[in-house]
């Protein structure tokens, strides 16, 4: 009989969240401080990731000497990192680099102020109960067509120990006899990737010297990188979404709902 994962797993880590962030924004310009809730959105972000239960600290990698200020106006921790980073993974790296103590950084984006805490916490045990994983995030199931076919909604396949096998921007697995009840099939055979990533020090400590790979230029996400070097990803599957602010129609969508509560 299987044991619980309480006590198949190798041994209790200290694990901390790093919401890396910085004010260039595209399509929202300066959003991580709009604030028309009452609170900016960094804010609910950093507020939300206290509500796990796992890790022992929470910080933001900030590229901006504005939002660490305004990160430590609200009490908030900021540690500032190099604006010339490439990533926000190259923050959680430089934040990694400074706190040996810490075996698992989970990063939660900046503009993810709806993120659920137990999900920070579901990722975090899926990397210990994984040894041979160097990185863990989640999918959730694709329920519409609209989203598998979007570009912006990044897709995930996985093989039967929920490893990564590919990600990508198209629409993957490519079902060539398509029918829209494929959608409803159980399981889900169609998985969106969540941008919430736990990863061993160990492994960050490594990420600077691992070369871009051609298919992370081409699709432009960096995880490819990781699968690419022979990196392995361990993948939970949850229900439900965590909302992301990416355009001036988010970020109302997202006032509107805070303000109903």
């Amino acid at each position: 009989m299987a044991l619980p994962l309480a006590q198949t797993r190798l041994r209790q880590t200290t694990s901390c969240i790093v919401i890396p962030a910085r004010l260039a924004s595209t399509r929202l310009p300066r959003k991580l401080l709009l604030q028309e809730t009452g609170k900016s959105i960094i804010r609910h972000t950093y507020e939300a990731a206290k509500r796990a239960a796992r890790p022992v600290e929470v910080c933001v990698a900030a590229a901006d000497l504005e939002l660490a200020d305004h990160v430590e106006s609200f009490g908030g921790r900021a540690i500032m990192t190099d604006p010339a980073a490439a990533s926000g993974t190259d923050r959680v790296a430089e934040v990694a680099k400074a706190m040996p103590e810490v075996d698992i950084f989970v990063n939660v984006q900046g503009d993810e102020p709806e993120i659920e805490g137990h999900s920070i916490d579901r990722v975090i045990e899926i990397l210990e109960d994984d040894p041979s994983a160097d990185v863990a995030t989640l999918a959730a199931p694709i329920r519409c067509e609209e989203a598998w076919q979007d570009p912006s909604c990044v897709k995930v396949v996985f093989d039967d120990s929920y490893h990564a096998l590919y990600f990508s921007r198209s629409p993957i697995p490519f079902v060539r006899d398509w029918r829209p009840e494929w959608l409803c099939q159980e399981p889900a055979v169609c998985h969106q990737h969540l941008g919430i990533y736990a990863y061993r020090r160990e492994f960050l400590l490594k990420l600077p010297k691992l070369p871009r790979s051609p298919m992370e230029q081409l699709e432009k996400l960096e995880q490819l990188r990781f699968l690419a070097t022979g990196h392995v990803i361990s993948v939970g599957v949850v229900e439900h979404l965590a909302r992301g602010i990416d355009t001036p129609e988010d970020y109302r969508a997202f006032v509107k709902r805070t303000i109903a509560r």
